[in-house]
């Protein structure tokens, strides 16, 4: 009886095609593979280069060089071995399975070269993986790494690294722009993000000679190229238990929320260009490096415009990548139901809390926005008035540190102290002062007046004017808010007891009011 010959459990030339398009969803997230790869390997310093290329169907040729560890002739055939790595589920690093280098490599380009080196190597070694060699059965196992020449691109360095790895794409017929400056700006932003840290710590991650900067989608890096935003609270803290172990890791997530008074003025195309429009979201940062941004842990809270201006990190130790769901190309995330329930309770109330916030600021700056004709209109007749005498109270001072919490512009710098300025806030908190139409404080050569958006007079006559679109709604609006700045601006040329007087007669004012508008 014959005996048959077992297939193979990989048919090796439809596997090489089929994986091609699979795992990466990116030019950028590819190359992050191969600098996890050098980052792994102690690198300090990694060069991308991006090159035309005048072979058909391809438009560049990329090269990444390191000047980490190298690698001898065993662990540079398991390299390129799909599956094979000298590391396989170490988490002390950046990668586990050995499938980083040839599966990214050969979703972009048709050809991968690796050469490697160590010290006191006088050459470096060579092998390669070849898409349309292996389609063809020529190429049916890893070449055994030889000895070759030195590659121009190391050979041209102002200094060869000791040790090292350069790895070469060729026939690169599937990279995300054919565009080199558009190709240069994605990496630039992909790498600088996903690689921050890393960055921040000294590794030089250079394309085509420019320096990646760090780019932190929480805009609290001083060394990126926008920061400002301030830490929200104390970042939470989980112990999570990985799963089917007794290891225990630790999940951090730190909220920030961004300048919005500082920021707002910026145009549109900036704001998108900066990354602050369409940039809401959480970032899953897996020890050092970013792993997956979107909108992770808010439970039914959709994502709104004012989400732009606060941002959510969350980071864990690799011991829980089972926990959160980690892929062997380190692109996404999907978290266990237990993480999700662990997490999403928390985020989620402060992500409400803070799209409140925000909304806060902006209804502010609309009312900025309202109140600034009024305000420049009876500041350029200050020369005509009388010569304030009022001196600020207890009362006064209670105010003033009130509205100066509510209204974080207050303190902008921008006040003139040549002349009398005017300043019309909303006081959402104006408990003290209930039956008041208004309230007024005099400080540092600027008249500060706030109404309380609770009175009838603010609910019923002054709030729907200024709601309504119409020119006749707003230039009516605009006289109210003169006459209230005329009787708070006439009460600083009296004295301390005539003021006091006008006051008692403000609140007395405001009751009346409030019961004929009422009834």
């Amino acid at each position: 009886m014959s005996r048959q010959t077992s297939p193979s459990i990989v048919a090796i030339e439809r596997f090489i095609q089929a994986t091609r398009d699979s795992g990466y969803k990116s030019t950028p997230s590819a190359l992050a593979e191969l600098v996890d790869n050098s980052l792994q390997a102690s690198a300090c310093a990694i060069a991308i280069t991006i090159t035309p290329c005048d072979a058909p169907g391809s438009t560049f040729n990329v090269d990444i060089l390191d000047d980490g560890e190298g690698m001898d002739a065993t662990a540079l055939a398991e390299a390129l071995r799909f599956g094979g790595s000298a590391r396989f589920n170490d988490r002390r690093g950046l990668g586990r399975y050995g499938m980083g280098l040839p599966n990214s490599s050969l979703s972009q380009a048709r050809r991968v070269e690796v050469y490697t080196w160590r010290e006191d190597d006088d050459s470096p070694l060579m092998s390669y993986l070849d898409v349309d060699e292996v389609a063809a059965g020529a190429l049916t196992h890893i070449p055994t790494p030889a000895r070759v020449g030195w590659p121009e691109v190391i050979a041209a360095a102002d200094a060869r690294a000791s040790s090292g790895t350069l790895i070469r794409w060729t026939r690169c017929d599937r990279l995300d722009n054919r565009r080199l400056s558009t190709l240069e700006r994605k990496l630039h932003d992909a790498l600088g993000q996903t690689f921050r840290y890393f960055i921040t710590e000294g590794v030089a991650l250079t394309i085509n000679g420019h320096q990646v900067r760090p780019v932190d989608p929480m805009f609290l890096m001083e060394e990126a190229s926008l920061s400002g935003a301030e830490v929200f609270g104390a970042p939470l803290e989980f112990e999570v238990r990985a799963p089917d172990s007794d290891e225990v890791g630790l999940v951090t997530v730190t909220f920030a929320v961004l300048p919005v008074f500082a920021w707002h003025t910026m145009s549109n195309q900036e704001k998108r260009a900066r990354g602050i429009v369409k940039g809401a979201g959480v970032a899953i940062v897996r020890g050092m490096r970013e792993v997956d941004y979107g909108w992770f842990f808010m439970g039914s809270k959709r994502r709104e415009n004012y989400d732009d201006w606060w941002r959510c990190e969350v980071r864990f130790d690799p011991v829980l990548d089972e926990a959160f769901g980690i892929t062997h190309t380190k692109q996404q995330i999907r978290p266990t139901e237990y993480v999700r329930e662990l997490l999403t309770p928390e985020m989620e109330l402060i992500g409400r809390a803070l799209n409140s916030r925000v909304r806060d600021a902006h209804a502010h700056i609309k009312a900025r926005a309202r109140f600034a004709a009024s305000e420049r209109r009876a500041a350029s007749l200050e020369a005509r008035l009388p010569p304030p005498i009022a001196s600020s109270g207890e009362a006064d001072v209670a105010l003033l540190a009130r509205l100066g919490e509510a209204h974080p512009d207050l303190a902008d710098g921008a006040l003139e102290l040549s002349r009398i300025t005017y300043r019309l806030v909303e006081d959402e908190h104006a408990q003290s002062a209930p039956e008041a139409i208004f309230s007024s404080v005099w400080h540092d050569r600027r008249l500060l007046l706030a109404l309380n958006p609770q009175h009838p007079f603010y609910k019923q006559l002054y709030g729907p004017l200024a709601d309504a679109d119409a020119e006749e709604s707003q230039a009516l609006r605009s006289k109210l808010e003169l006459i209230l700045m005329a009787s708070a601006r006439a009460e600083l040329s009296m004295s301390d007891e005539e003021r006091a007087t006008i006051q008692r007669h403000r609140a007395l004012w405001g009751q009346l009011l409030a019961t004929f508008f009422n009834g």
